[in-house]
């Protein structure tokens, strides 16, 4: 019985690889993933893991590699449809009904799919007879060593109308098969089907099972009209569909034990291969702007990949299409990150030039989507009059409600006005004498005090020091000691700090280093603090904490309660600069029918909080709740 794709595919988006393995194997979370002792073989330390944002699991004990049906397949010993059945009983769906017409064109794919491995074997040899001199030597040129070749199924179409055609006839094709499966072209005018590729260096394309459904080619004649070439759409092959590179991409990432790489989404074959040579897993759309469709496929292997594009206004332009197309499919845990290249190279002249740890590290410093979003909408036009401000303020407005999940739109709305409010700060009338200033001068007296050594550092760090809120910096130097207390609060900090605008730099750099996934203890936190030029604002943090009174920085206590502590004076804080935003919303025109008992109610609560807060008062408040 044959199996339409999308029909596994949606069997697969219904199970959680965790649920089904996990009635096998005993596993237990680890970050993103689960982990338990390898069913194929026998462990103390368990090395097998299951992701389910990417629907695979991986036995680093054995190298077995792969889905929910395959799982079943290896520890049960069921054929594929035995698991089929199962696995979509288990998931509430019908199996289709054997369909005679559905089961010949099944069999008429997988005869023109025969056909496409046969057409690979031929390019491949071909590549090292005498016939691929000029391709052998572009690879060479492209520094692409002849041990990779195979690895990548790359081969060589002659400049010959007929080579391939003729090939595979006497292997027993029919010319419209090959019309059908792309690989020759049947002229308008009734002549004799020739062959579609000549003179090309050929990539096979794969679909998400591994098998061949198309080819592209690089043109080796320089003045040929098409550079690159891909195959026709096909009973095999629909473009807007699949993703070059797809199924080693995914073998890449099941290979990470910590599975945390997001796939990464490049522009031609030969970045795909230099990627991919350098352990990072790529893909490449067909030479077009990513469709919802692949959008869809890149969400089912990561959940947020990163997709790349040359730092020039090209690359930008793609970059701003991506998004365009993009905006009405995110939702929660579902979004992309941006790498734009610098200096006008793609990932390919990277790793010829500077090697694979250059191309790592490029490919890993991403911006946000929102940051990109944001890029696009100031770029749109000057902002030089009161109108044009204006004018982008309407269209972040209209971006985040492009957004369909309402959640989301509202969290992309304050990003992207926060922003704004970053770009056009409010100016200050005067700075009274030692007292905090507003948002954004408070954050410039923090650069100031960075600086240190200048007259107006000195006198900044001394404002400074007078000017944090002692609570405030309590929370910020708990964090600092035990940077786990952060990951319950992430979103919180990310929005409101640690309730001082003078530490708001520090506090964005803490949530970034964890999101980045990078492990640091305290120790090691502290001198990446140093190094990145906050080392004179942590003096200023610990002299101020010293006031505060916070009892989890005596360390007295056992760890779990000294966080516990952290955590319920972190819920104050970030609890009453929600009833102050909630204030500012109810005077405003859109809110004049607040109910004036209510509004008196918030303020008096938020009031407390203020004074709790300000007298050290809150640490009883903690204690006692």
């Amino acid at each position: 019985m044959r199996f339409d794709e999308r029909f596994i595919e949606e069997l697969k988006a219904r199970l959680r690889p965790s649920d089904v393995i996990g009635r096998t194997v005993k596993l237990k979370r680890q970050g993103r993933e689960f982990v338990g002792l390898s069913p194929f073989s026998k462990e103390k330390s368990p090395s097998f893991f299951v992701n389910d944002d990417k629907g695979f699991f991986h036995d680093f004990s054995s190298g077995k590699h792969g889905d929910i049906i395959s799982f079943l397949q290896e520890t049960e010993r069921l054929s594929f449809v035995e698991a089929v059945s199962r696995l979509a009983a288990e998931a509430g769906m019908q199996m289709p009904a054997e369909d005679p017409q559905a089961a010949e064109r099944e069999q008429k794919r997988q005869g023109l799919a025969d056909w496409m491995e046969w057409a690979q074997k031929w390019f491949a040899a071909n590549l090292r007879r005498g016939v691929g001199q000029a391709a052998r030597e572009y690879l060479e040129k492209r520094g692409l060593p002849e041990d990779q070749w195979e690895r990548f199924g790359l081969g060589y179409a002659p400049n010959d109308r007929e080579g391939l055609k003729q090939a595979l006839i006497q292997r027993g094709a029919k010319p419209g098969e090959l019309v059908e499966a792309g690989l020759l072209i049947a002229p308008e005018s009734g002549g004799q089907p020739y062959d579609r590729f000549r003179d090309r260096l050929m990539f096979p394309i794969l679909d998400a099972r591994g098998r061949i459904v198309s080819f592209g080619g690089r043109a080796m004649n320089p003045d040929d009209r098409a550079k690159y070439l891909n195959g026709p759409e096909s009973p095999l092959f629909h473009k807007g569909a699949t993703l070059y590179g797809l199924p080693e991409a995914r073998r890449i990432l099941g290979a990470e034990k910590r599975g945390e790489q997001g796939i990464i989404v490049v522009e031609g074959y030969m970045d795909v291969i230099a990627c991919q040579r350098a352990g990072l897993p790529a893909v490449a759309p067909m030479g077009t702007a990513l469709t919802e469709e692949q959008m869809e496929r890149l969400w089912r292997v990561s959940s947020e990949p990163v997709l790349c594009f040359d730092g020039d206004a090209a690359g930008l332009r793609a970059a701003y299409r991506a998004i365009e197309r993009a905006l009405p499919l995110l939702k929660p845990g579902r979004s992309f990150r941006f790498a734009l290249l610098e200096g006008g190279q793609d990932p390919d002249d990277i790793l010829r030039d500077k090697g694979a740890p250059a191309l790592r590290q490029a490919l890993g410093q991403t911006r946000t989507f929102s940051e990109v979003l944001f890029r696009r909408e100031v770029e749109a036009e000057p902002l030089d009059t009161p109108e044009r401000k204006a004018g982008l303020k309407g269209r972040l407005r209209a971006a985040a409600g492009a957004v369909q999940d309402k959640d989301l739109a509202e969290q992309y709305r304050r990003d992207l006005f926060d922003r704004f409010d970053a770009l056009f700060p409010r100016q200050q009338n005067a700075r009274p004498q030692g007292q905090s200033g507003g948002y954004g001068e408070r954050r410039k007296w923090g650069a100031a005090a960075l600086q240190g050594q200048t007259a107006e550092g000195q006198r900044a760090m001394q404002a400074l020091s007078r000017s944090i809120e002692p609570v405030a910096a309590a929370l910020a130097h708990g964090a600092i000691d035990d940077p786990e207390r952060l990951d319950d609060h992430m979103e919180a900090i990310a929005r409101y700090g640690f309730g001082d605008p003078a530490l708001s730099d520090l506090a964005q750099e803490l949530v970034r280093l964890r999101f980045s996934g990078r492990a640091l203890d305290s120790a090691a936190l502290r001198r990446h603090l140093a190094s990145s030029g906050h080392d004179v604002l942590m003096r200023e943090v610990e002299k101020a904490a010293a006031k505060s009174g916070a009892p989890f920085l005596a360390g007295d206590k056992p760890l779990g309660e000294m966080r516990a502590r952290w955590s319920q004076a972190f819920y104050a804080l970030t609890r009453a600069a929600a009833l102050d935003e909630a204030l500012a919303s109810a005077k405003s025109e859109a809110h004049r029918a607040f109910d004036a008992s209510a509004f008196a109610l918030v303020k008096a609560e938020r009031d407390a909080l203020r004074r709790a807060i300000k007298t050290g008062t809150i640490w009883d408040d903690a204690t006692s709740s």
